[in-house]
């Protein structure tokens, strides 16, 4: 039986990241994948003449080498920042809501978007500027909360971060209005709640803050070559580092230590065991107690079974015969709402019928060259806030989904003024069930749990080290500590992986 120090179950991004950080702690690691590519959602594909970006939208809090992020930082001490031909994006978004009259294209950098929000808010600055203020402390709290594995010494979260302490148990509705920040322009900064998947009610403020300022502070960043760069990347850094990797291997078992119940082990899908006594795994913690372990306690099957799915994933890749400018496709990124208030929207996108959101991206406006000239591509993506699809019967699912795509393109028509429709040459429609096939996802979830109030992204952060129930078994990925999203997934494999060096230290 091979032994390794860990065995990291899955190479979406927590697990590729978890891997780098425990080989440049000194573990032998062996990174195990079902799929013939790394990456999971971090991927890319071909339809005839266009390879289209499979789920990255742009990656916040990257930065640039003059205004690195937190995730510049990470990948720079991963060592691989320069393996990767970066390019910005040139605005943050357009947020249109035709019900409400509102159109707003926003820009990076906090003074421009302060500027940008006064002039379609006048008397917007003052609350804007709490705002940021106010973000920027949560983005310092958290950093500090990350640097000591979630160990905070409540009196320097006191002293330091006085105002984060505030406000860690408020949602993002309830701190906006305390700020006294006019509605129209609460509607405009929500424009990003869709990316994470709950609604600005229930949604923890400093969650939310925390993705907007970095976003906004920062800007955002795209591979050239797609996300499946960055994966490639991150694969040849773990085989630099001695790391072993397989691929078209699946991990069917985590083994368990008769004594105390711990990993002891994993067992692949030609039957081979191997030793180890730490996992990381990238997947969802339903599948690992579900399916992948003999012995889990009640608590364990109580503490999964409490939290809540978020949204299931939908979208479609169009490949169009014409440019942007010729389409009238003026901007990279749109949010199209039926309605501003993230609460009612959310109950829309709970049904097949009534969900007619998206979030909208033409790459070409960030990277003129990803698709042969004279050509454009686009993204349109929605969540399911329901498992809506699993209602869908066998015969009606083509049917179904040709509905969504054509009200996803009469949507996009009517809302810009573009019209796209009679120049699509090429069409992939990728449903939650999709999804639940590629990445094993429950009900094709690519939100792992959504950020509820107990369940949020402070409570997750302090509680690293009580959500671990089963010794020498830890998660990375959309479903772990950091909730989803790029970033989240990659900060959540630092971690993980570095609490198991950690972990693997103390045993000796």
């Amino acid at each position: 039986m091979k032994k390794y120090d860990a065995v990291v179950i899955g190479a979406g991004n927590g697990g590729l990241v978890a891997a780098i950080r425990l080989l440049q702690g000194g573990a032998k690691v062996l990174l195990v994948e079902k799929h013939n590519l790394p990456g999971g959602f971090a991927t890319s594909f071909r339809r005839g003449r266009f390879e289209f970006e499979a789920s990255l939208h742009e990656l916040n809090d990257f930065g640039t080498k003059e205004n690195a992020g937190d995730l510049r930082d990470l990948f720079d001490a991963l060592g691989v920042t320069d393996k990767i031909d970066w390019i910005q994006i040139p605005e943050a978004y357009r947020v249109i809501v035709k019900s409400e009259n509102l159109d707003a294209t926003m820009p990076f950098g906090v003074e421009d978007f302060i500027k940008k929000m006064s002039s379609y808010v006048p008397g917007s600055e003052k609350s804007m500027r709490k705002f940021f203020d106010l973000a920027e402390e949560v983005r310092l709290a958290q950093a500090y909360s990350n640097s000591v594995n979630g160990k905070t010494d409540s009196k320097v979260m006191v002293s330091k971060y006085g105002n984060f302490v505030r406000c860690g148990s408020y949602s993002v509705n309830e701190v906006l209005k305390t700020l006294k920040m006019p509605k129209k322009a609460i509607d405009i900064l929500s424009a990003y709640w869709c990316y994470l998947g709950a609604n600005l009610d229930d949604m923890s403020f400093v969650h939310y803050a925390s993705m907007v300022n970095r976003y906004i502070r920062r800007g955002a960043s795209m591979p050239k070559m797609r996300s499946h760069e960055i994966s490639l990347a991150l694969v040849d850094r773990i085989l630099e580092l001695g790391g072993e990797v397989l691929f078209n291997t699946e991990a069917v078992k985590i083994l368990q230590d008769k004594t105390d119940g711990g990993v002891a082990g994993v067992v692949l899908d030609d039957g081979t065991e191997i030793a180890a006594r730490h996992v990381v795994a990238n997947c969802a913690p339903h599948l690992v107690f579900g399916k992948m372990m003999d012995s889990v306690s009640e608590k364990v099957v109580r503490a999964t079974n409490a939290r809540k799915f978020a949204g299931r994933g939908f979208t479609m890749f169009l490949g169009l015969n014409k440019t942007a400018d010729e389409l009238g496709v003026e901007n990279h990124n749109y949010f199209l709402y039926d309605t501003s208030d993230s609460v009612k929207q959310y109950e829309k996108m709970k049904t097949i019928a009534d969900n007619t959101a998206q979030a909208t991206v033409c790459l070409n406006r960030a990277y003129p060259d990803c698709s042969p000239k004279g050509t454009c591509m686009m993204y349109f993506t929605t969540l399911y806030m329901s498992d809506d699809w699993g209602n869908v019967k066998p015969e009606d699912y083509f049917k179904t989904k040709d509905k969504v795509a054509n009200m996803m393109i009469d949507r996009f028509e009517k809302d810009t003024g573009a019209k796209i429709r009679d120049s699509i040459e090429e069409i992939s429609v990728a449903t939650p069930l999709t999804y639940a096939r590629y990445c094993g996802h429950p009900e094709g979830v690519i939100y792992g749990y959504e950020s509820q109030y107990w369940d949020g992204l402070m409570p997750r952060l302090l509680m690293m080290n009580e959500d671990k129930y089963i010794r020498g078994l830890r998660f990375a990925g959309g479903y772990a500590m950091r909730l989803s999203g790029y970033s989240s997934a990659y900060f959540s494999g630092d971690i993980s992986g570095r609490q198991t060096v950690g972990d693997i230290k103390r045993e000796g």
